[in-house]
């Protein structure tokens, strides 16, 4: 079975909220805005402009 890549470190909301996703490949994290059926995902950024990246979890 292939790897999983993505994983949610970080959830809020019901009908509509934020989640964080991290790319076990990369490190990057992702937010991920919704609201009801809609939605849209960028990469989170620091204060540097730089995409956040946390270390790559070891299985």
């Amino acid at each position: 079975m292939a790897e999983k890549r993505f994983e949610k470190i970080y959830g809020q909301g019901t009908v509509s909220g934020a989640d964080i996703w991290l790319d076990r490949f990369t490190g990057v994290q992702y937010l991920y805005l919704w609201s009801g059926s809609g939605g849209g995902v960028t990469p989170l950024l620091g204060q540097d402009g730089k995409p956040t990246i946390s270390p790559i979890p070891e299985d």
